[in-house]
């Protein structure tokens, strides 16, 4: 077992953790198959960093506007992206999903939700996944207009539900921002599958 303080707040990512998201699902089907092709488009034009400016809170109307003007002969594969991004909302990860409601049902700990996600998007998914109400928060980047790893963020969480870092768990799918939470004392737990995460929160003496 770690030896940590006393584990009271669990702060948990959402995309890639409780909530499958893929642009892969729209894509994939547009490009054929052709994996190689859609790689190069994610690669080249809808980059992850120009997704990553949306969530920081870039309007996506003219995220795609300045998207088309830089690359006019994909015009119609940009504009999908927000276009159809209700679609590249895949389903909830239902192993985390029953982890998530063992840690909430156990009155030892506040749980609350941090995320990279645009604020105009990000209503969809609360109407879609009930879950996302159980938590005691959420801070949802493009909201904040900053976005993981940057430090403002998780001063942000930790500010607003009165967190002490050496007592909390920040889990997230990401390395990059794992390493960002940790510069502020917070724990960290990289995700990879659910049973990944219950033998990680077992080592913090967390059964679930």
């Amino acid at each position: 077992m770690k030896t940590t303080s006393t584990i009271k707040t669990i702060i948990f990512d959402l995309g890639g953790v409780l909530i499958d998201w893929n642009p892969a699902y729209v894509y994939l089907d547009v490009f054929e198959g052709d994996q190689k092709k859609m790689q190069w488009f994610f690669d080249e034009i809808c980059t992850m960093h120009w997704n990553e400016n949306q969530d920081a809170g870039y309007p996506l109307a003219q995220a795609t506007a300045n998207l088309v003007k830089q690359f006019p002969e994909h015009e119609n594969l940009i504009r999908m992206y927000y276009g159809r991004w209700e679609e590249m909302l895949g389903d909830s990860i239902s192993g985390t999903v029953a982890i998530l409601k063992k840690i909430i049902d156990n009155p030892n700990y506040s749980v609350v939700a941090l995320t990279n996600w645009s604020a105009e998007t990000f209503p969809i998914a609360l109407k879609k996944f009930d879950f996302l109400h159980w938590f005691e928060g959420i801070v949802v980047s493009g909201t904040e207009q900053t976005r993981k790893p940057f430090y403002d963020i998780y001063q942000i969480t930790l500010d607003r539900f009165k967190i002490d870092p050496k007592t909390a768990i920040f889990i997230d799918d990401n390395l990059r921002n794992i390493r960002g939470a940790e510069a502020l004392g917070i724990n960290g737990i990289q995700f990879t599958s659910p049973a990944q995460l219950a033998n990680s929160l077992e080592s913090y003496g967390i059964s679930v």
